[in-house]
């Protein structure tokens, strides 16, 4: 196979080097190889082709941007990359991409507006096919507005937006029965004997934390219990989280509630092994479950009680949204999973 033909200073392969092995013009070889929609004869486009494997030419990603008005990239933006619910969430939409040719890449937003408005902005230059937001939104819309003005000037320009349990702005969304899985779980534990209750809530402005609360109080209520302001610790929406909210409870709340809920499997994993540290055994002393039924879980003796949410479904129909074969909006039910650190009790 023939090397790839560079200058005397070693320059990669032009578009221009390409036209010139092929003898056509630079138009027809962009045309080829840039995805333009215009007609190029067969036989002129088999000599840009074989030339441009001669020559070993790598397209340049931003040339077709422009000749086609969109990449195949998705933009993924994801909260934390670290937290297991998140990096499944990025493994379903890239194995779910694969198939319509789509490239995705990933960017980690810290649950910042402002890191989210820069993302976008950059992405609107890079003529991505699609931004994908992933992760809680936030309950003071207020702070969205800026966001809601970029992503609108991005989809005006041909881009696409797809939302993953966001239910703070006003784009095509993917989103998970958050409140009906909560109080399901609500529901469950309370058949199972459990009368007292203490959650243990991510930060207060995401709609997630929000809605799961706002859920378990619903299925506690449907049972004729009633869980108070005073029974829920707020912390940041991790394992660090869980552990510290759990180390800073008053002994007598420890002893005085059977069962913490913590609003996602992370926070319950800290929250274990905040417990732990005290003394406390699970479930013999007290009783934990979580919420999305990450991987991790696979691991975890006891077994933890949790709602899943299933993740390569949403993959699925994040990409189905991209490539515009699924209608908008759509609610991804969350079943119950009974596992051992809820044991039943009556």
């Amino acid at each position: 196979m023939a090397r790839p033909q560079m200058n005397s200073h070693s320059r990669p392969v032009t578009l221009t080097d390409v036209a010139n092995a092929a003898g056509v013009s630079q138009s027809t070889a962009s045309r080829v190889l840039n995805g333009s929609d215009r007609h190029v004869k067969a036989g002129l486009e088999r000599k840009v082709l074989d030339a441009a494997a001669r020559l070993h030419y790598t397209a340049n990603v931003q040339a077709q941007a422009v000749a086609r008005g969109t990449t195949t990239t998705v933009a993924l933006l994801v909260s934390d990359i670290a937290d297991a619910y998140f990096s499944s969430m990025v493994a379903a939409v890239m194995a779910s991409a694969e198939k319509p040719g789509l490239r995705v890449t990933i960017a980690v937003t810290g649950r910042r507006v402002e890191r989210e408005i820069e993302l976008v902005r950059e992405l609107r230059g890079q003529h991505a096919r699609a931004i994908v937001l992933a992760g809680s939104g936030y309950v003071d819309a207020n702070l969205s507005d800026a966001l809601v003005r970029e992503l609108t000037m991005y989809e005006e320009q041909g881009g696409r937006v797809v939302l993953v349990s966001r239910k703070d702005l006003p784009f095509d969304s993917v989103d998970l029965d958050n409140f009906g899985g909560a109080r399901r779980l609500a529901t469950a534990l309370s058949r199972l004997g459990y009368q007292d209750y203490h959650v243990l809530g991510g930060e207060k402005a995401l709609v997630a934390t929000q809605d799961r609360i706002e859920g378990f109080k619903a299925g506690l209520a449907d049972r004729g219990i009633t869980l108070s302001d005073a029974n829920i610790t707020y912390s940041a929406f991790s394992w660090d989280g869980g552990f510290g909210a759990v180390s800073k409870l008053e002994d007598s709340v420890l002893t005085t509630r059977r069962v913490i809920f913590a609003v996602n499997d992370e926070m319950a994993l800290g929250a274990i092994a905040g417990l732990r540290g005290r003394g406390l055994r699970v479930p013999e002393d007290i009783a934990v479950a979580g919420f999305d039924d990450i991987r991790t879980l696979r691991d975890i003796v006891p077994g933890l009680t949790t709602v899943r949410v299933p993740i390569a479904e949403v993959g699925n129909e994040v990409v189905s949204r991209i490539i515009g074969e699924a209608p908008p909006a759509l609610m991804i039910p969350a079943t119950v999973v009974l596992r051992d650190s809820t044991p039943r009790i009556n």
